[in-house]
């Protein structure tokens, strides 16, 4: 199946459930923080991964320093970040063997994605959650219970 494909981006948010965005906000006028906001109100869980918040709280949930030290499971990465910073994050999500990297509008990362994608990961490039999910009528997630 071809990247971002609609229903390949419908399929994972329709089962996505948690979801680590990397390059969070706490400024509520940034990106980062609006689409944060926006899927946590579509019922996803957001983590939210700045070094420079490390240990704060945004919208509710605690910051981690990088992706390696969030103790929870991830089932995407969300990656608001310069195209040139992305590698690591690809890595350590290849490394913890979370199931999708999703690329904001503007970062892609070719050799990054295809990386990934020879690892079993599955890859959007250069797409906003926030705008596939009215696109695609994608309802609200629910949270399984714990």
């Amino acid at each position: 199946m071809s990247r971002n494909n609609p229903e390949q981006l419908r399929r994972i948010l329709e089962t996505v459930r948690t979801i680590a965005l990397v390059g969070a906000s706490d400024k509520s006028n940034r990106p980062s923080h609006e689409v944060m906001a926006y899927l946590q109100g579509r019922g996803y869980r957001v983590i939210p991964v700045n070094p420079r918040l490390a240990g704060k709280t945004v919208l509710g949930e605690t910051v981690y320093p990088d992706l390696a030290s969030v103790n929870k499971p991830v089932d995407m990465v969300d990656l608001f970040l310069a195209p040139d910073r992305t590698d690591p994050v690809i890595d350590a999500a290849i490394k913890q063997q979370i199931p999708v990297i999703w690329m904001q509008l503007g970062v892609i990362n070719e050799e990054g994605a295809v990386r990934a994608e020879e690892a079993g990961v599955t890859v959007v490039m250069d797409k906003c959650p926030k705008q596939e999910i009215p696109r695609l009528g994608i309802p609200p997630v629910t949270q399984p219970a714990t």
